[in-house]
């Protein structure tokens, strides 16, 4: 009575070796089972139509207890096929009986329920675990990839918007939007040579300390550009240069850059001239016969003199006479004189531009801004170091107006140099700049915003496609849990049935087979 109560406990993984140990199965019980497996797939050929039978055979690997339940279904079925002694007619039993004996011999039916058990326990259900956490693994990249694309579409958004906020369009039509906002350039010129005004305490300190530190000479040439502004306005080109106003001016469509100028020269074909020999000679058609010169017949009187000029300074030199210098009554001369200025008073290329338009007097203009900040700069920090001792005593002798300057009157010139310098380095002006006088600048410029508004595209397209993806892991995820609980409930099932069978050949003793099993 004691060993009856005591359980009989069979690992998972040992169930086959401890019946064939126990010699309850045959190690060569997998060759009959390959016959039996033949006649079973010969006889589910011909089954009745029976919703019992469909269930069984449907979806699983059919064993000896399934066989059992056949039979049971066909003994409903094959009524009609019994005899008077108790035997069936019909070939449909006859050939289910026939696999359940051969299953019966050598309890080769408990071997192969106990491979299945150990089979579905170790490979099946955890091959079909591993595939969802292969999916679930696969739905949480393309979650995060979904993240990064909509960070990412959102940052190309952002940057699109700020680029034309401060460029002032709408981005709806960006090349045409950046062509018509040069409209608006000399309005903006102008607010801005107006603004510049403010640095006119600091030029006027800059002189003054320059004009202390050369020993008060008058002529010293301090940012020259950037007081033409001041003192005239925006004025064109031609205007500052010749100091007086075009009295035509020929507009150009094109701007043609500096760089542009280099690449044409480059293009000019001087010829195939050969300068490697020392004796090559270039004839300018010149008569050198007797060491002289002719120049042609020109008769000089003695009367005629010549007058060079003199130097400012009182030596023998030569004057550079301005227009501005020249009094000379060319009426009373007979001269008549068409156009005014160098050019005749018409103002073509570059010339027609405003000072703070063209590229090469903006730039002067900004290094005076500049040179003028450093120098406010430097007097800050001499004028804040108190060890400074020799820049205090050499600023004894110098003007009122140098010495009369404190740290708080220099910072505020310097922030006005600041203010200045922003109405010309800001973004928005360098863009319209650079898009007035670089024609390429502003495909560039088109085919950045461009390229932000097909990453924010790129983005959007492949979110859809992963956001597809991650249906579809979804939905491949959900319809293998069923068949995973399927295969368990099967599972849980044979164990069961194994268990029972094996508690039949010891007495109705407790059979349980332990280990992985238990952990589904």
């Amino acid at each position: 009575m004691y060993e009856q109560n005591i359980p009989i406990d069979i690992n998972t993984t040992k169930l086959l070796d401890w019946l064939i140990s126990r010699r309850h199965v045959n190690k060569d019980w997998q060759n009959c089972v390959l016959k039996i497996r033949e006649k079973i797939n010969n006889a589910i050929q011909d089954m009745p139509a029976h919703d019992g039978i469909i269930k069984l055979v449907s979806g699983q690997h059919i064993n000896y207890f399934h066989c059992l339940r056949i039979v049971d279904i066909l003994k409903e079925t094959e009524a009609d096929s019994k005899n008077l002694f108790g035997r069936y007619g019909s070939q449909r039993m006859r050939d289910w009986q026939d696999i359940l004996s051969s299953y019966q011999k050598d309890n080769v039916y408990l071997a192969e329920a106990s491979q299945m058990l150990i089979r579905n326990i170790s490979f099946e259900i955890p091959s079909l675990r591993k595939q969802v956490a292969k999916l679930q693994q696969s739905l949480t990249e393309c979650e995060k990839k979904v993240k990064d694309f909509s960070k990412t579409e959102a940052t190309a958004l952002k940057e699109f918007s700020s680029s034309c906020d401060q460029l002032g369009i709408t981005g709806d039509n960006i090349k045409t939007e950046l062509v018509s906002l040069l409209k608006e350039l000399p309005s903006i010129y102008e607010i801005a040579s107006e603004k510049i005004k403010i640095v006119s305490p600091a030029i006027e300190l800059y002189k003054e300390f320059n004009k202390y530190l050369s020993g008060n000479k008058s002529d010293v040439q301090i940012l020259p550009v950037l007081e033409y502004l001041i003192k005239f306005g925006n004025t064109t080109t031609y205007e500052y240069t010749y100091g007086e106003k075009p009295v035509e001016i020929e507009e150009s469509s094109l701007i043609i850059t500096e760089e542009e100028i280099q690449l044409e020269s480059e293009k000019i074909d001087f010829g195939d001239a050969d300068t490697g020999d020392n004796e090559a000679n270039i004839d300018f058609d010149i008569d050198t016969d007797n060491g002289s010169i002719d120049f042609g017949d020109i008769t000089v009187s003695e009367e005629q003199d010549i007058d060079w000029g003199s130097s400012s300074n009182g030596e023998d030199g030569f004057e550079i006479v301005t227009h501005a210098d020249l009094e000379v009554n060319l009426e009373e001369s007979g001269i008549v004189v068409e156009k005014a200025g160098i050019d005749g008073g018409v103002a073509r290329g570059e010339e027609t531009l405003s000072i703070l338009d063209n590229p090469k007097t903006q730039e002067q203009i900004i290094n005076n801004l500049m040179e003028l900040g450093s120098f406010l700069k430097m007097r800050l920090f001499e004028m804040s170091s108190e060890s400074d001792m020799l820049a205090m005593s050499q600023m004894q002798d110098a003007p009122t107006v140098l010495q009369m300057q404190t740290v708080e009157s220099v910072a505020t010139m310097n922030a006005c140099i600041n203010v200045a310098l922003d109405q010309l380095t800001n973004k928005r002006i360098q863009h319209l700049h650079n898009i007035k006088h670089s024609p390429k600048y502003v495909d560039i410029l088109t085919a950045t915003l461009k390229q932000k508004l097909s990453l924010v595209e790129k983005m959007k397209s492949n979110k859809t496609l992963l956001e597809d993806k991650i249906k579809v892991l979804q939905m491949e995820a959900r319809s293998i849990e069923p068949i995973i609980q399927k295969l368990i409930e099967r599972t849980k099932h044979l164990q069961k049935e194994i268990e029972e069978d094996i508690s039949k050949r010891y007495n109705n003793r407790v059979v349980n087979i332990v280990g992985a099993v238990n952990l589904l």
